[in-house]
């Protein structure tokens, strides 16, 4: 498995933590970290996808419920929101990431860890995301250090 994909991997579970604790704070971040240390390698681009998505939280989650038709945030289980979440960060700020891959890698990620039915819904979403940004260049300023390795 590639470093990305572990990041990716990591990023949407302390995502969840955090989600189900209702707690983004540093110090859940922290605990994670105490007890499921990324790889040295990957801890560069998770740290870059999790504080990402704290950041602009508020403004993911309106471009996300946006475009997921008759799906509320609090509907969506809690594993395919923050997978989307992470993707949508990606499309959104992370102009170097390929959408096309960022997309794949969610879907993959969601088949993984959600139900049958994540790689379709996420898809979907994300799908129109990326044709938005597209066509009316949707955007969120992020301001997470690309390279940040700080716990």
């Amino acid at each position: 498995m590639g470093s990305r994909r572990k990041s990716r991997e990591l990023a949407m579970q302390v995502l969840y933590y955090m989600d189900m604790r209702q707690d983004d704070s540093d110090e859940m971040l922290h605990r994670f970290c105490d007890n499921f240390a990324p790889q040295k390698k990957a801890t560069p681009f998770f740290f870059r996808l999790v504080k990402g998505v704290i950041q602009a939280k508020s403004e993911i989650d309106a471009v996300i419920e946006s475009f997921s038709d008759n799906w509320k945030l609090t509907r969506m289980s809690c594993v395919d929101r923050n997978i989307i979440r992470i993707a949508a960060y990606e499309l959104l700020c992370c102009h170097d990431i390929p959408p096309k891959v960022a997309i794949n890698e969610a879907i993959d990620v969601g088949k993984k860890f959600g139900t049958e039915e994540s790689g379709a819904f996420i898809n979907g979403i994300l799908d129109s995301i990326r044709m938005a940004i597209k066509k009316e260049g949707i955007n969120i300023k992020v301001s997470v250090l690309a390279d940040e390795t700080q716990k």
